[in-house]
């Protein structure tokens, strides 16, 4: 009897539990995540949202995944692999010109982290015409190609002007002073040449495209026309709590608990190098006010223009048209 009592109070809670709405930290819906690079600062936002459950409170199970150069976000949703991703806009647009549909939700570096280093003690670089002479490295088929090869046309300097120098994953060119001029990530790799040049006694300086009106833009979150048709409040949400987690992040009064969650995901840097991207970092990516995720329309159409100028796509691919506005 008491075990018959027992199982009608279950089965009774079990119909009255049916018809409870799901509480909002409830976690149902799992989705992956893939980012562009692997964990270090330029992700900062992303793994505080994992770290710190806010997608959890948007009743959504994230699971961050880390990427490389091995990894395609696009290629991801293309698959049904990942249902949101991050990847520059050149990946957006050439995917775009081979008749992918993906749709771009928010932007996250407003300013392109790849910037050029070289010494102080050189010349300054206050003019385009400034780079006449210098020998240039750039990475042959990378991003700071188009990028180089950009703004020397707009300057009109011959290519004959300047050297440039194939670029590697090793700086030693760069130390050696066989190079005037280095790309980088000026949030990551920066901080750390900069050390090191300045414990020889050497100070440096960055040289950015879009201080010269080169705007051509990096890191954006994206995710799938299909998604955004289907699951249009699950976007909503997930979009939602990222750029929550990113504000949040970079908030100054945030910094040592902005920190301490690097620390979890990128053991290897030091913290006071950290300390000193995620610094910079928050220059690239917050605004005055505070706000992140703003799509730049201006920035990328003139990211498409210089692609199609490079020959980098065969026809316009009205980019426009797939970024997802006043979300």
């Amino acid at each position: 009897m008491i075990y018959r009592k027992a199982m009608l109070l279950a089965l009774a809670w079990l119909v009255v539990s049916a018809g409870l709405p799901a509480s909002a930290g409830s976690a149902e819906e799992k989705v992956n995540y893939r980012l562009k690079w692997r964990f270090n600062t330029s992700v900062v936002g992303d793994v505080y949202a994992d770290a710190h459950g806010y997608f959890e409170k948007e009743g959504i199970d994230v699971t961050v995944k880390p990427g490389g150069p091995e990894r395609d976000a696009i290629r991801e949703l293309e698959l049904g692999y990942a249902q949101f991703g991050v990847a520059s806009a050149d990946q957006v647009i050439r995917a775009l010109s081979k008749g992918a549909r993906v749709r771009v939700l928010a932007q996250l570096f407003q300013v392109n982290p790849l910037q050029w280093i070289y010494r102080s003690a050189q010349p300054p670089i206050t003019t385009l015409a400034d780079l006449k002479g210098r020998v240039i490295g750039i990475t042959f088929g990378g991003n700071d190609e188009t990028i180089m090869k950009t703004i020397l046309a707009k300057a009109g300097i011959p290519e004959g002007a300047v050297t440039l120098f194939s670029v590697r994953y090793d700086f030693t060119p760069f130390y050696r002073g066989k190079t005037d001029l280095w790309p980088v990530y000026r949030n990551s790799q920066g901080p750390i040449l900069s050390r090191k040049l300045q414990a020889g006694g050497e100070a440096v300086s960055f040289f950015n495209p879009a201080d010269f009106g080169v705007n051509f833009v990096a890191n954006s979150v994206v995710t799938s026309e299909k998604m955004m048709a289907e699951q249009p409040d699950q976007v909503a949400r997930f979009i939602r709590a990222l750029l929550a987690a990113w504000r949040d992040a970079l908030a100054p009064q945030n910094a040592e608990k902005a920190l301490s969650t690097l620390a979890k995901y990128d053991p290897e840097t030091p913290r006071d190098i950290q300390g000193e991207q995620l610094r910079i970092t928050r220059g690239l990516v917050r605004e005055d006010d505070g706000s992140v995720g703003r799509i730049d329309v201006a920035a990328w159409e003139q990211t498409e223009a210089i692609m199609m100028e490079q020959k980098l796509i065969s026809a316009p691919v009205s980019v426009a048209d797939a970024l997802t506005l006043g979300k």
